[in-house]
């Protein structure tokens, strides 16, 4: 049942990949570049599960760190 649920989430990217694939410009602090519009959401998309994963790693961490001491 994943895979299939994963197999309908990969051919719905490809298809919102092919169809925005019109050039915009993008700008960050002194960096400007012209990229497509799919590419910019999916890097976008990957930096903000990157940084989720990052706090909630660190967030897990600290709790595991208080449970130890209290238990000690």
């Amino acid at each position: 049942m994943a895979l299939a649920g994963a197999a309908i989430l990969a051919v719905l990217l490809i298809i919102f990949l092919v169809q925005n694939t019109r050039s915009t410009e993008i700008s960050f602090l002194w960096m400007t570049t012209s990229t497509p519009l799919a590419v910019a959401l999916l890097i976008g998309a990957v930096g903000s599960v990157l940084l989720t994963l990052i706090l909630g790693t660190a967030r897990i961490t600290q709790l595991r760190r208080l449970v130890r001491k209290q238990r000690h």
